[in-house]
């Protein structure tokens, strides 16, 4: 009963709604961004339930999440400290329209790429971090990407600290042609070097992580987790099928799907997330 005795609070006015017969009139309108629909379920959701780490009240299904929401629920409060800001690619296939593309994707997310990076402390534990956000062209990894990637574990190299990235995207970016499928054997390089210094990486695959990303450092980790119901694979399941010519089982490419077949060391819940990792940070020799 609280959200009608509260109606002003929660529905505008149209000034310009008038019925047949009627002068113009203030009639109620409901906001678009009040309610979300849960795409597992298909229940309708009051947005503040969702909590800030938008899981479905009914069936705990993970909403996708920026990379600002996941700072938020994740590192410790004041810690994280952004790096390599300010790179820009060249646009190498002179793609048409690329540049106002890229323009309006920072705008809307506030970030300068598709993938935010930097130094943080997870309950305690400092590491090098890296989280994809797929609000940014489906997160897909153009030079850019790869190179704030790859100078991070650069730097975590230098600073002898653990990697830890949280994966997104929808694979290379296509804008970028060629110079976008080197971008895995770039950071692959340095996902090496920083192993064979002795140092922990940990990724955690969340909705969707596919393509090249998938194929490279993605599922190079030492240990992997994944959140519950997170879309992972390379091709997309229609070209796998026409490929093979065979139906693959409903659940093919789940998260639970890869648990279950040796892919994904572990399914965490999204909450339990800083937990988990501080602890895995800890054991492989973090702060104590």
């Amino acid at each position: 009963m609280a959200l009608f005795s509260k109606k002003d609070k929660y529905i505008r006015i149209n000034p310009n709604h008038s019925v047949k017969g009627e002068t113009p009139r203030d009639a109620p309108e409901v906001p678009d961004e009040l309610f979300a629909k849960c795409p597992a379920c298909k229940h309708m959701i009051y947005q503040k339930d969702l909590g800030p780490a938008k899981i479905c009240p009914s069936c705990s299904y993970n909403f996708r999440i920026s990379a600002q929401e996941r700072l938020a629920i994740t590192v410790d409060d004041g810690s994280f400290e952004e790096m390599f800001t300010g790179i820009q690619t060249k646009n190498p296939l002179k793609f048409p329209d690329y540049e106002e593309k890229l323009a309006q994707a920072r705008e809307k997310t506030g970030l300068d790429e598709a993938v935010l990076t930097g130094r943080a402390v997870i309950k305690g534990q400092p590491a090098a971090l890296a989280v994809m956000d797929s609000n940014f062209i489906m997160a897909s990894m153009g030079t850019v990407v790869g190179e704030k990637i790859t100078r991070l574990f650069e730097w975590a190299l230098d600073e002898k600290l653990p990697v830890v990235i949280f994966t997104a995207s929808g694979g290379a970016r296509m804008q970028e042609g060629i110079m976008s499928l080197m971008q895995m054997a770039k950071v692959s390089a340095a996902v090496q070097r920083h192993a064979n210094a002795g140092l922990f990486y940990l990724t955690v695959l969340t909705d969707p992580t596919t393509g090249g990303v998938t194929a490279s450092f993605a599922m190079e980790g030492d240990i992997i987790l994944a959140e519950p119901q997170a879309l992972v694979g390379f091709a997309g399941r229609r070209v796998i099928e026409t490929t093979v010519r065979e139906s693959l089982p409903d659940d093919f490419q789940k998260a639970e799907f890869l648990l279950e077949h040796g892919f994904v060391d572990a399914i965490v819940k999204r909450t339990e997330l800083p937990e988990t990792i501080a602890k895995l940070l800890e054991f492989h020799g973090g702060s104590r």
